[in-house]
């Protein structure tokens, strides 16, 4: 609920203030742009850009400064997937953590085989395989053009020299009071304070060793040596020879026709492309059941509740690593199978839970977009899974350790800290990779950019983004409109549970009109999601960083 030049850093100082809603946008020749989840990560994405890097250079930048100024998502500790238009053409790169080798089926329950509370979520057993060092080294491998010191030079400046910490940042006094006693966190960030400088002097030197020797340092060196003695203080399960045998890897990038576009997004183990897709193409089937129907109203809610029930259901069923299963992607997304599922949906009334069954026969993440002036883009997801991931932080290296083990299936139909369900597709195997929803995503149309986002968020990430597409699309809001208006989630089980958000939950005479539908209303404690995007016309370039969170978004002309 998952968000991550030498040696001269141009420091810049920064106003903490913090408007309704953080956007720019510009003529559309020679500019380049950034949707940063903090002010950090949005001027060093600037500084790179304007030193003569490209997209990519700008988010392994990103990314490095993400890990020490957005410690409660932006990670070294974890994993996630890049989305690259490069050159007119698609590349996707898959750095989700893995399973140790010693993980199984069954770690995560008693004797009784019933789920033990919290193990998957808090302390070492908790923790995959971190992905994150290797995904940003063979993304500047095969696509950066400016040396890789330079790209963790920032990062390494913020950890020494210290940040500002954000009024509203992510940390609670209660996530202090959950982890005590069972993992080191308070000892590490239990001195945090809003709107005073932290340093992170253990993790600059972790950086430091990253910058000279790569990802050898990680996962064979100095760092690989400190996250085991680590693990082993805390009877956690990755091992010298997990970390040397972890391989990050390009994927071929999901791509699907939706109108005069192409939407590029990501394919397993992200359920998110799949999802997304589905989402899209069940409306435009549908589409006639929406006329006249306005935004956010009773019917609307209800009508997207419907797709969402559907959706969830074959993610549920069918999605999982695909090392390790053959999840049925090209039925999935088949026009016919769409063409079936769009009839299931009732407008008038609520389904039956009971009754959606897959189709076929037989938190905390954060997320940056950035584009450069050559047209290239880059849509990065990454995560530590919840806040501050297992809360271990890896003594010596002052960096945060993933709770991704809970996003496998713990237990067949037994919810995760998100409320979802998966099968026997997403159950634990050694070396396998956890079915993820992030869902890192573009619009192409013409061969070229017309839209970058994504989002942090869990389970939520999918429908957060398919409506922010929606209310660009279908309502023709302004990118800032779109991003900024009020969301809602429906994710098949709770029963009848529509989600809403502390940010704008619907109105009330909206939530009385469903509550006599039969749905029941929720209002979590966490908004939901963290928006990032850039859209590009003819005319302009625009980038909208949302307004639930501390983003910044910006048009540069360089």
């Amino acid at each position: 609920m998952t968000y991550r030049v030498f040696f001269s850093v141009l420091v810049v100082t920064f106003s903490l203030g913090f408007s309704p809603l953080q956007a720019a946008e510009t003529q559309v020749t020679g500019h380049g742009a950034v949707a940063s989840p903090d002010q950090y990560g949005a001027t060093v994405a600037e500084q790179i850009l304007r030193k003569g890097g490209n997209a990519v250079d700008a988010a392994i930048a990103t990314a490095f400064t993400l890990a020490v100024t957005y410690p409660e998502a932006g990670n070294i500790g974890g994993g996630g997937f890049m989305l690259v238009w490069f050159d007119g053409k698609p590349y996707f790169l898959d750095y989700r953590e893995t399973a140790p080798a010693a993980a199984h089926k069954d770690m995560f329950l008693n004797a009784d085989k019933q789920v033990i509370e919290n193990l998957s979520l808090i302390g070492h057993k908790a923790s995959g395989v971190p992905g994150t060092v290797m995904g940003l080294w063979l993304a500047h491998k095969k696509f950066g053009s400016l040396p890789w010191q330079d790209l963790v030079a920032p990062a390494i400046h913020y950890a020494s020299q210290g940040f500002i910490a954000a009024d509203h940042f992510q940390y609670r006094p209660d996530l202090l009071r959950q982890l005590e006693g069972k993992t080191n966190f308070a000892q590490y960030f239990g001195a945090m304070k809003a709107g005073e400088n932290f340093k992170q002097p253990e993790l600059a030197e972790t950086l430091k060793r990253i910058a000279a020797q790569g990802p050898d340092d990680f996962y064979k060196g100095k760092t690989a040596e400190l996250l085991v003695a680590e693990m082993q203080r805390g009877k956690g399960l990755i091992t010298l020879a997990d970390l040397a045998a972890y391989r990050a890897g390009w994927r071929e990038a999901l791509v699907t026709p939706w109108r005069d576009k192409q939407l590029i997004s990501a394919p397993p183990p992200s359920s998110g492309g799949i999802a997304l897709a589905q989402l899209l193409g069940l409306k435009q089937r549908r589409s006639s059941d929406f006329e006249n129907v306005k935004h956010n109203s009773p019917q609307y809610v209800h009508l997207i509740a419907e797709l969402e029930k559907r959706v969830y259901a074959d993610r549920a069923q069918y999605l999982g690593d695909p090392a390790f299963v053959t999840v049925p992607q090209q039925q999935l997304l088949d026009s016919s199978y769409l063409d079936k599922r769009a009839k299931e949906i009732n407008a008038l009334a609520i389904s039956e839970t009971k009754a959606i069954q897959p189709g076929l026969e037989g938190y905390h993440t954060t997320h940056f977009s950035i584009l450069d002036k050559h047209g290239n883009a880059v849509s990065n997801t990454y995560t530590l899974n919840l806040d501050f991931g297992s809360g271990v932080v890896v003594q010596g290296a002052g960096f945060v350790l993933n709770n991704e083990m809970d996003d496998f299936s713990a237990k067949a139909g037994v919810p995760n800290a998100f409320g979802v369900v998966g099968n026997d597709a997403n159950s634990i195997e050694p070396g396998k990779r956890m079915l993820s929803s992030m869902t890192p995503s573009m619009l192409v149309q013409d061969n070229k950019i017309s839209l970058v986002v994504g989002t942090p968020g869990g389970s939520t990430i999918i429908t957060s983004i398919f409506q922010v597409i929606t209310n660009l699309f279908d309502f023709d809001m302004p990118l800032q409109n779109a991003v900024a208006a009020t969301r809602f989630h429906h994710q098949l089980l709770p029963k009848d549970q529509i989600t809403m958000e502390p940010y704008a939950p619907l109105p009330d005479e909206v939530q009385q009109q469903l509550s006599k539908k039969g749905y029941r209303l929720h209002t979590q404690g966490w908004n939901l999601g963290d928006i990032q995007a850039i859209q590009v016309s003819t005319e302009k370039v625009q980038a909208a960083a949302d307004p639930r969170a501390r983003g910044v978004a910006k048009v540069i002309e360089y």
